[in-house]
């Protein structure tokens, strides 16, 4: 059995960001997306089979979980907070991130050297037409349904408009014995919002700029569009690697997902002496 340890940081704000730390090895830390947290049975899966060969840290974005949630948000905020993990892990770390948790992984490696490979999981970009449109003010309508206590309007918005899930799924999904978890995390999609920009736009310039190694993933089972923007990142970094796994969709098996981390991040282990 996997022996979890928890901890927190202090992000630059003074919020506190809860973690769970597994394993031994270099450091790598899991960035989540929406509606997850460090419990979600995805990535605390990954960071189990990955512990043997990484100290692996999973841990709650600002809002979710045991983290604090100081406000205003901003993005800036949100990179300071895995900032201050990383530098609880020890100073450096390999970064993965999975969906609105990689354009946030990937914005804070190209303002920190803490960072020193990054593998990214179908973060939501939108580089052609077939991706479902998006209101320009998503993370200000978000955050007003949130604050005023709508929040289940705002889960409905996000995922219906931002998710692509049929209304009627989300009217069947409103009974589910989740949905409460889900409204728990409301206030967070305008965050998610924020990350991803006004309308999903691929951050070319950004991307570009990146001088690490960056290995882009999607699910061959994912939207056509999902896979065209993985396509168009990797294009965007230099050097970047891109690979689909067969069969998977946008919500990845850990058991499809690990061993393709394994590969990527064991080429970053130092040398045995």
């Amino acid at each position: 059995m996997t022996t979890v340890l928890t901890g927190t940081a202090t992000s630059a704000d003074g919020t506190t960001i809860a973690f769970d730390r597994c394993g031994s090895g270099p450091a790598l830390v899991l960035v989540h997306g929406a509606f997850t947290d460090r419990t979600h049975p995805t990535l605390a899966h990954v960071a189990a089979a990955l512990s043997p060969w990484f100290t692996v840290v999973n841990y709650d974005r600002r809002g979710r979980g045991g983290s604090g949630d100081t406000r205003p948000y901003s993005v800036q905020r949100e990179i300071e907070d895995l900032s201050a993990v990383i530098a609880a892990a020890g100073g450096s770390a390999m970064v993965f991130g999975g969906s609105s948790g990689a354009a946030l992984a990937l914005a804070a490696a190209a303002r920190t050297r803490a960072i020193t490979r990054l593998a990214l999981w179908e973060p939501p970009y939108h580089v052609d037409p077939t991706a479902p449109p998006l209101p320009a003010d998503l993370a200000a309508r978000l955050a007003a349904l949130a604050e005023t206590g709508r929040r289940a309007e705002a889960l409905e918005l996000f995922l219906t408009r931002a998710a692509e899930v049929p209304a009627a799924v989300v009217a069947a999904m409103r009974a589910d014995p989740s949905w409460p978890a889900m409204e728990g995390l409301a206030h967070t999609l305008a965050y998610e919002a924020e990350v991803m920009g006004p309308g999903n736009p691929l951050p070319a310039r950004t991307a570009a700029s990146l001088g690490v190694p960056v290995l882009v993933l999607n699910g061959g089972a994912s939207p056509a569009w999902m896979r065209n923007a993985g396509t168009a990142l990797a294009r965007t970094i230099p050097g970047a690697a891109h690979r689909v796994l067969d069969g998977e969709a946008h919500n990845v098996s850990p058991n499809a997902l690990a061993p393709e981390l394994l590969e990527f991040f064991a080429q970053g282990r130092p040398e045995p002496l």
